[in-house]
């Protein structure tokens, strides 16, 4: 009959079930690194007749942040998938960065056969016959986690994980795949006529309905909005990864608030906007204290305000109300709003009045101008002057750790219509280069990967993976010879710096060459050379290495550092500055450069 649908059954690999419903979950890519215990699902992958691939990462951790740049690009599940033992042991640290930033990503994880577990199996983690077990390793940083040993478990356990990683507060999902389940076959309904969307879902747990915030706690919010004169808001990358940037501008006009977002969320706001008033916290920048101070109500939207973001903002807080739109209740005392955030934004805006005026006068943050190339040693603000003139407003951007992400953080305008992302979860040097990657294979888009010398020794090979899979990245590595974090860190808080942070001078530009002849290369020795590379870049496919030499002498503009400075030499510092070894004060005995 015409829709009427007839039920059997069809036999199938449990590899080929997987992959079958990734592809049918919108999953597009599935990273990892190949390994014995996990290459009948990479066969699967391989087989699958749809759009979903296989990418080859460098290493493990890599990978995962691959599947999250992949998530965080697109709002969509990320997977990755690797071996057993020590491949499996490297997607902690990545999936701790997930956890940590609720990004949603599923890790199909091989095991040794389970007739091995306890018996002196290569790379066992069974928890048996004295191996450690890696529930045990996984749970603490997943949100579910659960090992198949039957076949027939798959799709009730691949559904349950799915689902999970994607509800508040969503994080990663684990499931553990023993080679001989892998490769285990189960039997699955199959429609032959009028299968449609009925035979895609078969199994699959309906989503929890979202929670909705409490309606005492609402009326109270709605009571601490109303009565304030000025609203400050500072938002977070909870309103930018569940998409709802619309309902924070609609919200923000509606109150006629001063917007300012956390260091991880920059792109969540226009940044030319005239409510915009900066970063928050350690990174940010001086106009967000003097909005906060003249404001009588804060709105803080997909943030809870962790140290990072609220650095030099607790007194204030502390006396006034705080009021929290998020799945998770905020780190400083306020009123929960616990619910997704774009519903959430959306009621308030019903339930307030109107009060369009314009946020109290102020000064426009310091982002950056032009580049201009004043002949002196390229600085942090030059640098990422010349990267602000050369993005492409489309395209995103992956900040890395250190000096080098502080500086891009406080000054580097977001691209209106593309992603900003720092992983600020866990902070782990090395993150971009992955993730990157993950979200220019996902849009097609340029992305570009900001990151200094100490992240890229760590995991700047994943160059070689753009390279295979003709990536749209420009890779732009500002080397300045040193963690010099560290550097600054020693200087100002142990007595001085250590050789063992300052490197040997490296030709970073010149290795990726001679590596990877059909990577495009150049080597900047000013802001305007840096540019012209990076505008260079953005007209071609495929990945690209800009490196530019920096003073690792240069303090970052991290608010700690600043004060630190400013108070040793009895007067302010300046994003950009050298106070700690310019020509007048260094001491010989502390290194400026080895080698």
């Amino acid at each position: 009959m015409g829709g009427t649908e007839v039920r059997m059954t069809c036999r199938m690999r449990l590899v080929d079930y997987v992959a079958a419903e990734l592809e049918r979950a919108g999953v597009r890519y599935v990273f990892g690194v190949g390994g014995a215990n996990i290459e009948d699902l990479y066969e699967a992958v391989h087989r699958a007749p749809g759009r979903i691939r296989g990418v080859v990462a460098k290493h493990e951790f890599s990978a995962v942040t691959m599947a999250d740049g992949y998530a965080r690009a697109t709002g969509r599940l990320g997977v990755v998938a690797a071996t057993s033992g020590g491949g499996a042991m490297n997607l902690v640290p990545g999936l701790a960065e997930a956890h940590a930033s609720r990004i949603p990503v599923l890790a199909l994880v091989g095991q040794p056969p389970t007739f091995q577990e306890g018996r002196g199996a290569f790379q066992d983690s069974s928890g048996k016959g004295g191996s450690f077990d890696a529930l045990d390793v996984f749970a603490p940083v997943s949100r579910f986690c659960a090992r198949v040993t039957e076949p027939d478990a798959i799709p009730g356990l691949l559904a349950r994980a799915i689902t999970v990683a994607q509800t508040e507060p969503r994080g990663p999902a684990v499931l553990i795949l023993p080679k001989d389940a892998q490769q285990g076959h189960l039997e699955v309904p199959h429609a032959v006529r009028g299968a449609g969307r009925a035979a895609q879902t078969a199994g699959a747990p309906h989503a929890p309905a979202a929670p909705r915030p409490d309606p005492a706690c609402l009326a109270e919010a709605v009571g601490v909005l109303a009565q304030a004169s000025h609203v400050m808001v500072i938002a977070g990358e909870g309103a930018a990864g569940t998409r709802a940037r619309e309902e924070l501008a609609g919200l923000v006009r509606h109150l006629g608030a001063c917007v300012a977002v956390s260091p991880d969320a920059k792109d969540v706001y226009d940044n030319r906007s005239p409510r915009f008033v900066g970063v928050a916290g350690v990174m940010g920048h001086p106009e967000v204290e003097d909005c906060l101070r003249r404001a009588d109500a804060c709105l803080l939207v997909g943030t809870r305000l962790p140290v990072l973001a609220r650095g030099g903002l607790e007194s204030l807080l502390t006396g006034m109300p705080v009021v929290c739109v998020d799945p998770e209740p905020p780190f400083v005392p306020g009123v929960p709003l616990l619910g997704p955030v774009a519903d959430t934004l959306r009621t308030l805006g019903r339930r307030l009045p109107p009060r369009p005026e314009a946020c109290p006068a102020h000064h426009p943050p310091s982002l950056l101008g032009p580049a201009a190339d004043s002949g002196a040693a390229p600085g942090y603000t030059s640098a990422v002057g010349a990267i602000a003139e050369a993005l492409p407003q489309d395209a995103h951007v992956f900040v890395d750790a250190g000096n080098v992400g502080a500086a891009a953080i406080h000054a580097l305008p977001a691209p209106r219509d593309g992603r900003f992302v720092v992983a600020v979860g866990m902070g782990g040097m090395g993150y971009t280069f992955g993730a990157g990657i993950g979200a220019a294979l996902a849009t097609g888009r340029r992305t570009y990967v900001v990151a200094g010398d100490g992240a890229f020794f760590m995991h700047g090979m994943e160059m070689h993976t753009a390279v295979e899979y003709d990536a749209p990245v420009t890779f732009v590595v500002l080397n300045n010879n040193a963690h010099a974090m560290c550097v600054t860190r020693e200087e100002l808080f142990q007595g001085g710096a250590r050789r063992e942070n300052v490197f040997h001078p490296s030709r970073i530009a010149a290795g990726a060459s001679a590596m990877f002849p059909r990577l495009r290369v150049a080597s900047a020795g000013n802001p305007a050379q840096l540019r012209s590379a990076l505008l260079h870049s953005n007209d071609g496919g495929g990945p690209a290495l800009v490196a530019m030499d920096l003073d690792h002498r240069e303090t970052p503009p991290f608010q700690p550092f600043l004060t630190t400075s400013a108070a040793g030499r009895g007067a302010a510092v300046a994003p950009g500055h050298r106070p700690i070894h310019d020509e007048e004060t260094h001491t010989h005995d502390r290194p400026i450069h080895v080698g």
